[in-house]
């Protein structure tokens, strides 16, 4: 993965970028590129309220954003895993696969435009020094759209055990989607619950303690008071005791079976977003052809 992100990048500096129209400060560029509707779509994205939810994390946007929208006809995506439909390479650059269907936590095209620039932004909070991928994708999760229904529905279907952060790890580390979409379930967890007992900007004051070169681990702790395994301890612990309070009224089958058609109809009202997405894409790229 890292020597295929090296190869993004050399291509990605290799192309010249065209100015989209927004307001002021973030400059956004948008590489020349057949997918048009793609692109509008991206451009429509509110960069004055994506700034604002990146300010609450304790993060700002970035001053400048170059965009690369690979078809998949391009030789580029066949060298990347079809689950993946974005990349954020430092310090400026984001890379997005429109017409791969969409994956857990993102819901369009524009949530994944958010997703990866909040990835920017909290690398440069963290002045290029590493951060654990959990914690990235976490934030990430956090700043698109939140830790919803879905989501947490997903957690109470997926958690088994008591896993820690090198767990986390294991799973991002899989090339099997399952067990990654099981890793944003838990990241976005433990995030949501590191904002909500220590605040909304959190996040951006431990990468901006690792920016002066503290260990993260060492960060995390100085600004909550616990480890990261700890935190994620107590986060884990939180939804365990949702589940054994339902309990108490109900088996203990009724209670699973009650979760799992929750997140049947939760999956179906996504699919059919989806699929009234993909139309009204398709739509859009045959009057963008008609056009030309």
């Amino acid at each position: 993965m890292r020597q295929l992100t090296r190869c993004l990048i050399a291509s990605l500096l290799s192309l010249a970028h065209v100015p989209a129209a927004l307001a002021a400060p973030t400059d956004l560029m948008i590489a020349p590129s057949p997918l048009t509707a793609a692109a509008s779509r991206i451009r429509a994205v509110d960069l004055e309220r994506l700034g604002n939810d990146l300010a609450r994390a304790g993060l700002e946007p970035p001053p400048r954003i170059d965009v690369t929208l690979i078809p998949e006809t391009d030789p580029r995506a066949a060298d990347v895993p079809r689950w993946i439909v974005g990349l954020a390479l430092e310090p400026a650059d984001i890379v997005i696969f429109p017409e791969r269907v969409l994956p857990y936590p993102y819901d369009s095209i524009q949530s994944v435009f958010r997703h990866e620039v909040a990835h920017l932004a909290l690398a440069a909070r963290a002045g290029g020094r590493d951060l654990p991928r959990w914690f990235h994708e976490g934030l990430a999760v956090a700043v698109d759209a939140g830790w919803g229904v879905g989501g947490r529905l997903r957690l109470l279907l997926e958690m088994t055990g008591n896993p820690v952060t090198a767990d986390l790890a294991r799973l991002f580390a899989s090339n099997n989607e399952p067990e990654t979409a099981q890793a944003y379930g838990l990241s976005a967890a433990l995030v949501a619950d590191l904002q909500r007992r220590h605040g909304a900007a959190a996040p951006g004051a431990i990468a901006a303690r690792v920016a002066q070169g503290i260990s993260f681990a060492r960060a995390f702790q100085l600004e909550t008071g616990e480890t990261p395994d700890e935190a994620a301890t107590r986060a884990w612990t939180t939804y365990r005791h949702w589940t054994m309070w339902v309990s108490v009224g109900t088996s203990q089958t009724t209670v699973w079976g009650a979760i799992l058609v929750l997140a049947c109809l939760a999956f179906i009202a996504r699919a059919r977003r989806r699929e009234r997405r993909r139309r009204q894409w398709d739509e859009e790229e045959a009057r963008d052809i008609e056009i030309d």
